[in-house]
């Protein structure tokens, strides 16, 4: 068991019969109540483990969602609350998320507002949310197609990342949890891009994971409400979240999916418009590439997603914000570009030829 201290709890990476689950929700939990979170992928692969193994879980209540990111919004979040009002949830008993980011997000943010705050564990099911949502206590919901418009920073008691879990995904869900390690490389270490890109997603370790990891916590820690360095974590995401709430409503995308494309398009920004090396870029397309299906878009479009970008809630008054790499390993924050740069860029990688 790998731990990792983080703001006021740790991020525990390894065997969950190993770490302080079990004793925090037994000693500090004994008499109050628990509520786990889930969606309906993981209450079929992932909740039985969970309450057949520990037994301060055997009687949990179990909320269940319908998966996917179109259900993370506000309404989903008034039936979660009604819900804990039916079951007399107090401001002293605990949630326990048990999911994907969808769920730690949601299920973070819900038990954040309840009654001003109740105590929440987050237990991260997909290499996605292991390496992203478990650290850095970001919570929130989308807001049409604006992704995590409404939200707060709020810590969890205990983040439980246990690789019994990825057991239950297919490869393409691994492949999308790889892009944010990816990202994790490109913005500070490039011994971890390295180390990544010779692996496919399924061989990724819990040493691979405890990396990268260890990556953002350090960042977060340093800079927990995104005013200057954390936004470094924000590579690929600009043009990634447009991507992805370009197509929330038509043949969705996953946010890794669209992560790693976004970091192709913030790179060739750099690189054309910027210092990074052009083969440093042509390295990072290559590997991107080989493992992420490329996305294509209609010419017609681009306005669409450029009006997205203008949206993001990262930008400021001087426009559209980026974060950019100046070489693999290091990345520059509060980065602009023309509306016109963003166009080229955005043409010459999803528009078919």
């Amino acid at each position: 068991m790998t731990t990792i201290p983080s703001l006021g709890y740790s991020i525990e990476i390894g065997d969950l019969h190993q770490g302080s689950l079990s004793k925090l929700l037994s000693e500090e939990f004994s008499t109050r109540k628990k509520v786990i979170i889930c969606d309906e992928n993981t209450h079929e692969h992932c909740v039985s483990y969970l309450t057949t193994s520990i037994d301060s879980l055997a009687n949990a209540e179990i909320i269940v969602l319908p998966a996917g990111e179109e259900n993370k919004i506000l309404e989903i979040c008034m039936q979660v609350w009604e819900a804990l009002s039916e079951y007399k949830i107090q401001r002293n008993d605990v949630i326990v998320n048990v999911g994907g980011g969808m769920i730690t997000d949601l299920g973070g943010f819900v038990a954040s507002i309840y009654k001003r705050g109740i105590d929440y564990i987050n237990i991260p099911t997909s290499l996605l949310s292991m390496v992203d949502a478990s650290a850095g206590g970001k919570t929130g919901v989308d807001l049409g197609a604006y992704k995590n418009q409404l939200g707060l920073f709020s810590t969890p008691r205990l983040v439980v990342c246990d690789r019994i879990f990825l057991g239950t995904l297919p490869e393409e869900e691994l492949l999308w949890g790889k892009a944010e390690m990816l990202k994790h490389g490109l913005i500070q270490s490039k011994e971890h891009w390295s180390t990544l890109k010779t692996k496919s997603a399924s061989e990724i370790t819990i040493d691979d994971i405890s990396a990268s990891v260890a990556i953002k916590n350090e960042i977060v820690k340093a800079d927990f409400k995104e005013e200057h360095i954390r936004k470094g974590l924000n590579f690929g995401h600009t043009i990634g979240h447009a991507l992805e709430g370009f197509f929330l409503d038509n043949d969705t995308k996953a946010h890794g999916h669209c992560v790693a494309w976004g970091m192709v398009a913030e790179s060739l920004l750099a690189a054309k418009f910027g210092t990074l090396p052009m083969e440093e870029f042509n390295e990072i397309f290559a590997h991107i590439h080989s493992d992420y299906p490329p996305i294509k878009v209609e010419r017609s479009n681009l306005p669409q997603l450029i009006e997205l970008m203008r949206n993001d809630k990262k930008n400021n008054a001087t426009g559209i914000n980026f974060t950019t790499i100046s070489a693999i390993g290091v990345s520059h924050i509060d980065q602009s570009y023309s509306e016109e740069q963003i166009h080229e860029v955005l043409q010459e990688l999803f528009i078919a030829h």
